[in-house]
């Protein structure tokens, strides 16, 4: 796992929570670091939330600790953490205005009235709400009332701040440009974020790093482009954008990669995994994502280090800036081909052409996990 280069603000380890039969949360370990952005991610029912939950002290862990700065917090009750939460729902006060609702934790904290007035001015020009301290949480709109919130948790100057799903609630443009509000701010205040998400553009954009989660697992921590580049399992290559798994049995070696054969014909190299050793007859997995690819005819030539594939094209969708084609191989696997519209396209393609598949080698990233890879398929 890649681990904060900062000191660690927040640490799971070895964490695991029940809520009756279920495990929720499954020996979790997660460090995340002073000033981070960092991001859970993954499907419904993964345990981020559940995560996110024992961070804030709402849940608390049945083994395992949890450290903030270095300080063991199971047991300690949410409000003698110095985190906020900010959630979906927002959670105004419809009856108090911008100010007040910004100002309301201050003043249970009985801060003096000009401190509260300079610290509600200060996260309102923040979060770029100055002017709107009057008004109702019912006359502003969802971004709106998303940076109030915002600021309502940050005026109490917390260690971490916790975000479960914040922009949910939001349409697709204005939950992007609240990508880049979140960022902006995150990266003015200092303030550690734990952000939890099922959106993986979301993810990918925002974090400095970033926690894959399945079945209550974390399945792999690094930073966006290690993720997104070099999926370690099976289930991140599928989970994070679209991604082609070719399964292959191992023929030879040459070099430095595995030489290995889905169909006859095809010509496939994958670099040889550092962490097992595998032999000739042995079944390997690995993934290349749809826009390392390139289709050519059939009958072009294409030089002997590169992988090449054959197949028939059975869909073609053209998607602006680029156009997508789906390949039945010879193999019977389908793959997904990004190709650029770099140039005006008055025809992106015909189905039922025969085609040619083309990529470097190096691209291709062997996964891990062949045993429960084997339980899946025979379960």
């Amino acid at each position: 796992m890649t681990e904060p280069e900062e000191p660690v603000e927040v640490g799971l380890y070895g964490v695991t929570k029940r809520f009756g039969d279920t495990v929720a949360v499954d020996d979790v370990t997660i460090t995340v670091g002073r000033g981070e952005f960092f991001s859970m991610l993954g499907p419904s029912g993964c345990g981020k939330t559940t995560s996110l939950r024992m961070i804030a002290g709402f849940e608390e862990p049945d083994r395992g600790r949890v450290e903030l700065t270095g300080r063991d917090i199971v047991g300690v009750p949410p409000y003698k953490r110095n985190v906020n939460t900010v959630f979906q729902s927002y959670a105004l006060f419809p009856h108090l205005t911008v100010a007040d609702n910004v100002a309301f934790g201050l003043r249970r904290k009985k801060v003096s009235k000009s401190a509260v007035r300079d610290r509600v001015k200060r996260y309102l020009d923040l979060v770029q709400l100055n002017g709107y301290d009057d008004r109702r949480p019912s006359q502003l709109s969802g971004g709106q009332q998303q940076r109030v919130a915002l600021a309502r948790a940050l005026v109490n100057e917390p260690a971490v701040l916790l975000l479960d799903e914040p922009l949910g609630a939001l349409d697709l443009k204005l939950r992007k440009q609240m990508q880049l509000e979140l960022m902006r701010i995150q990266r003015e205040v200092g303030v550690t974020f734990v952000y939890v998400t099922h959106d993986q553009e979301e993810a990918l954009v925002m974090s400095d790093r970033l926690a894959v989660m399945s079945q209550g697992r974390v399945e792999q921590v690094g930073f966006p482009e290690d993720i997104y580049e070099r999926p370690a399992t099976r289930f991140v290559a599928g989970f994070i954008g679209t991604s082609n798994i070719i399964e292959a049995a191992v023929t030879g070696r040459v070099g430095e990669f595995l030489q290995v054969e889905a169909a006859p014909g095809d010509r496939l190299l994958v670099p040889a995994p550092t962490d097992r050793s595998v032999s000739p007859g042995d079944r390997v997995s690995f993934t290349v994502r749809p826009e390392k690819l390139r289709v050519v005819a059939e009958s072009d030539v294409v030089a002997d280090r590169l992988c090449t594939v054959s197949g028939t094209v059975v869909d073609v969708v053209y998607q602006g800036v680029s156009t997508q084609l789906v390949i039945r191989t010879d193999a019977g696997t389908t793959l997904v081909v990004f190709r650029q519209n770099s140039e005006r396209v008055s025809d992106a393609g015909v189905p039922g052409t025969r085609a040619r598949i083309v990529w470097d080698p190096e691209l291709n990233v062997v996964l891990a996990n062949e045993a429960d890879l084997e339980k899946e398929l025979t379960a």
